[in-house]
């Protein structure tokens, strides 16, 4: 187990937990704009469907019930534009932390193969590939790659923590260079609903991929469309021969979303309504948190989708860390995303009205 851990780079949020305890220390209490975990109620339909199905004795299954499947097919469908998705092309995951984390593993990857994700990125994808073994490789634009070995691709738009989102024009170059060199691509969209300057679009649209799948999945969570990051539902979709391996590997790891989950995803992925007003809420925080900022004499740089504004005042991360902490103000460090991020800060707006006025007002 040791000789594992050792591979992995020390868990960023520990570091943050002195500036925490700066923040806590504020007469109106913390404002906690780091880690962007949901804190708006569950949807009732979602709730009512997880009660209805708690009474589940046996055993789920991988792959999902039929309903699910239908469901997730349904989605892909109506909301990514995909054409012609089958059973075959999705897979419910126990989270997608999970899905990142051990995918490398459970493609086999190990020494010699190298694993590539954006250079200001979500940290398990680096994870992910040194739990394997695998090198991972970081890119500014990712057909500038040496293919040579180079075994897994991650996309992400919209990003994490910078709300950059790709084109379209950009992502169907992007396919087409990973077809061209048999580099499978998954692309991580658990933020394509939460788009504000921007339209995202999935890599499952025929205008991306061509209306087929081979070498292309795509990632997609519940967590925060829906409030759900509590229930560990998520799903990937795309390239129908990957699935199917990965659906055995799960069979054997025992990877199954609880029944009542499974129920829960089934009735948020039916219901676009809650979707909506949850936007309206990101949107006005979004809003008034950006104009203080900006107010305050931060510059805001991309951040046209995501639950992020990525934040800098030209000055190293950590001080900015420092600053805020002082105002009972928690944001993350944009070093924990990779070096290129030393100057900027992650400022979340998951938190709730009460607490975003607040910050609102210490920073006028």
């Amino acid at each position: 187990m040791s000789a594992v851990s050792s591979r992995l780079p020390v868990f960023p949020w520990d570091r943050l937990a002195p500036y925490k305890s700066t923040a806590q220390a504020h007469p109106d209490g913390i404002v906690d704009l780091s880690v962007g975990t949901p804190v708006d109620p569950v949807p009732e339909l979602i709730r009512r469907a997880l009660v209805e199905a708690a009474d589940s004795p046996g055993y789920p299954t991988v792959w999902g019930t039929e309903e699910l499947r239908d469901a997730l097919t349904g989605w892909v469908e109506r909301r990514l534009g995909a054409v012609g998705v089958t059973h075959a092309n999705v897979l419910p995951v126990v989270g997608s932390k999970e899905l990142v984390a051990w995918l490398p593993t459970q493609l086999g990857l190990g020494a010699g193969d190298r694993v590539a994700y954006p250079r200001l990125a979500y940290p398990t994808y680096e994870v992910g590939a040194r739990l394997c073994g695998a090198e991972p490789v970081v890119y500014d634009d990712p057909t500038e790659l040496d293919p040579a070995g180079l075994k897994l691709l991650w996309l992400n738009s919209p990003s994490n923590p910078t709300g950059k989102v790709l084109s379209k024009e950009e992502l169907t170059r992007i396919v087409a260079w990973a077809r061209e060199h048999g580099v499978l691509l998954f692309s991580d969209e658990c933020y394509l609903e939460l788009g504000w300057d921007a339209d995202p679009v999935s890599v499952l649209h025929p205008d991306v991929c061509g209306g087929h799948y081979e070498g292309v999945v795509a990632v997609h969570s519940l967590s925060k469309r829906s409030n759900l990051a509590g229930y560990r539902a998520a799903f990937i979709a795309g390239d129908a021969a990957v699935l199917g391996e990965l659906l055995l590997i799960r069979k054997h790891g025992g990877m199954m979303t609880a029944a009542p989950v499974q129920a829960a995803t089934v009735a948020a992925l039916g219901d676009d309504a809650h979707v909506s007003e949850q936007r309206v809420r990101y949107a006005d925080r979004r809003l008034a948190l950006r104009a203080a900022l900006e107010g305050h004499g931060f510059r805001i740089e991309h951040s046209e989708a995501s639950l992020y504004l990525w934040a800098t005042r030209d000055e190293p991360c950590w001080d900015t860390v420092a600053y805020l902490a002082e105002r009972g103000i928690l944001v993350a460090p944009g070093d924990f995303y990779g070096p290129a991020g030393e100057r900027f800060v992650r400022v979340a707006f998951t938190a709730t009205d009460e607490r975003v006025a607040a910050a609102v007002k210490r920073l006028s």
